[in-house]
């Protein structure tokens, strides 16, 4: 886990050496253990790293395979990279390290592009070709791992975060009118390849980008299950699906212990980080080291589910972690959280997240987490309104569930030179929920949030968070073969009990009765849903700021409202709405953006 950046000319200049570095330092906390730059031609490559996999300095990057003239940087774990590299050694390759890194190196030098189809984790990687002055972008089928992009006239440059794009130095900051709109309706998520800045986009997960000397490109999505119903799983029922999806959960879980360093999990109390820790201690792990974090209640509102991690400690005997935040730290935890975050993310969890993540990194460097298992297995509110309306009617049932706020409501909120004519966030989930091999309206409403929507809210959330304490984090539900086996298995099962029916079913043959039937549980901030004193003051010092009046973003008779009245306003979804407006402005300032 790592991070990294680089730059490739087009115009036959030499790349900016000391923009690569800034860049590279900027990445500094996603890899403290190394540092190493790059340059040949019209490329340069920089990477910090965090050692993992091979704690040698024969894992550094980035690493260069002198026979072929590939040099490649990577970000992520190759879960699989032991048979593989088996695989390679019979096929005649050399290996002078044991990283994983190499692992991808030399099978991107047997296979070209079609090494990402044999890789099992997650990863973002460059690859740059001396002889023929190609550069190669990949990104992992479930986007686990970041890769950002700016392009000019002349040049593009690539960073495993947004501020390290800044870093670098001309960046078109200004704000992207249709992102925004993303950001208003889809509780803050923006989808790829947008970002709220104009200047820089996103590789979109599952791809590969070819960027030819000339500047020329072509993409390549190489994974997308069909959410259909397979053959080979004709006349399984309910007890079929639950064998099958604990032996795959079984699966991913044993291919994310590969490390040469311990491994921790994040123990929310909640079902799916219940079921890893249990699956964990079935696999003979004694002793795991288990992490909770809570915040003080806020106007009888709770902050931790410690009843819960306190009871799957103690029934698996974990070296339990329980960290208590209260409601006076969360204001510098809150701008720390912001400037962590490559781009604004409005979900409280973010702010948990980065404090359990500073706790948690004085004791392991890996952790294991449940994040993606509600996108995976239907277990959000809206996925059974969705189950029963015909595939026609499913954009506007998703808008109705899903949406913070509708179209025209944005025109009330913005400034007009920021509003866009057409409503862009229901395009974007009629041009997703549209393609063919989703059976059923809930089928393509999973694809999207599985493939769109969870990669660019609680998946970024998780790896901006913990990376910003060197911390790596792995997320056993977002194994893509777990994924696939989920995409096929029949709507009913998975909305049975509530929802994730199939995966509580695999529950309880290993978790206590607890555990898989109490209420779904959130994680909630209090201090910020519901604006303690020591939160609203920081809000009003960022909208009240020079830099968001001359920015002036919102109409000033909106802000007011929400001034007014700083807990009453909602949106559809239950969100503050001051909360949201306030994040993306303090992102901003935290980034120094004008």
């Amino acid at each position: 886990m790592c991070g990294l950046s680089g730059e490739i000319r087009f115009d036959g200049g030499r790349p900016d050496l000391a923009a690569v570095e800034r860049m590279t330092d900027r990445l500094a906390a996603r890899g403290p253990d190394g540092r190493g730059l790059w340059s040949q031609g019209a490329m340069a490559l920089g990477h910090r790293r965090l050692k993992i996999i091979d704690l040698s300095e024969r894992g550094a990057q980035p690493m260069t395979d002198p026979e072929s003239g590939l040099t490649v940087v990577f970000n992520g774990c190759v879960y699989n990279y032991r048979a593989l590299r088996q695989e390679l050694e019979n096929l005649g390759h050399r290996f002078f390290s044991t990283s994983d890194t190499e692992v991808l190196l030399k099978a991107y030098r047997q296979w070209g592009t079609a090494c990402v189809r044999r890789l099992f984790g997650m990863f973002a990687f460059a690859v740059a070709e001396a002889d023929t002055g190609r550069l190669v972008l990949g990104r992992d089928r479930l986007g686990i791992k970041p890769l950002y992009l700016a392009r000019r006239p002349g040049r593009l440059r690539f960073a495993s975060s947004l501020p390290a794009l800044l870093a670098g130095g001309g960046v078109d900051t200004s704000i992207d009118p249709a992102a925004l709109h993303q950001y208003l309706t889809l509780h803050g998520t923006v989808a790829a390849p947008r970002t709220v800045l104009s200047g820089v986009r996103k590789l979109p997960p599952a791809t590969v980008r070819v960027v030819e000397p000339d500047g020329g490109q072509h993409d390549e999505c190489y994974w997308q299950p069909s959410y259909s119903r397979r053959p080979e799983h004709a006349g399984m029922d309910a007890a079929d699906w639950r064998d099958a999806v604990l032996d795959a959960l079984r699966t991913a879980v044993r291919r994310r212990t590969v490390a040469d360093v311990p491994i921790g999990v994040l123990l929310s109390g909640g079902l799916d980080s219940s079921l890893i820790v249990a699956l964990l201690a079935e696999a003979g792990q004694d002793d795991q080291a288990t992490f909770s974090v809570g915040f003080e209640a806020e106007r009888g509102e709770q902050g931790d589910e410690f009843g819960y991690s306190d009871l799957v400690a103690r029934e698996f005997a974990t070296d339990h972690h329980q960290i208590m935040v209260p409601s006076d730290r969360v204001r510098g935890a809150l701008d720390r959280a912001v400037a962590a975050m490559s781009e604004p993310m409005v979900s409280h969890d973010a702010v948990a997240f980065h404090l359990l993540s500073e706790q948690v990194s004085k004791h392991v460097s890996v952790v294991q987490s449940g994040q993606g298992a509600d996108e995976v297995f239907a277990g959000y509110h809206w996925h059974p309104a969705l189950a029963a309306v015909p595939r026609e009617r499913e954009p506007e049932t998703f808008a109705k569930v899903f949406f913070d706020r509708s179209h025209a409501e944005l025109g009330r909120m913005l400034q007009p030179e920021l509003l866009v004519g057409h409503d862009v966030s229901g395009e974007l989930v009629r041009a997703n929920m549209a393609p063919p091999g989703a059976e059923t309206a809930l089928d393509a409403a999973i694809r999207l949030d599985t493939h769109v929507l969870m990669v660019d809210d609680p998946v970024k959330r998780v790896d901006n968070m913990t990376m910003d304490w060197g911390l790596e984090a792995r997320v056993p539900f977002l194994d893509h073969e777990l994924v696939e086996l989920a995409a096929a298995c029949p709507p009913q099962f998975k909305l049975a009990h509530g929802g994730k029916g199939v995966l509580k079913d695999a529950a309880r043959k290993l978790l206590p009765r607890e555990v898989i039937d109490r209420p779904k549980g959130y994680f909630p901030v209090p201090a910020i849903r519901r604006m303690a004193p020591p939160v609203l003051g920081r809000i009003e010092e960022v909208l009240s700021a020079p830099e968001a009046r001359a920015r002036g973003i919102f109409q000033e008779t909106y802000l007011a409202e929400l001034l007014a009245a700083p807990d009453a306003h909602r949106t559809a979804r239950g969100a503050n709405a001051l909360w949201q407006v306030a994040l993306l402005e303090m992102w901003l300032q935290s980034h120094g953006i004008d």
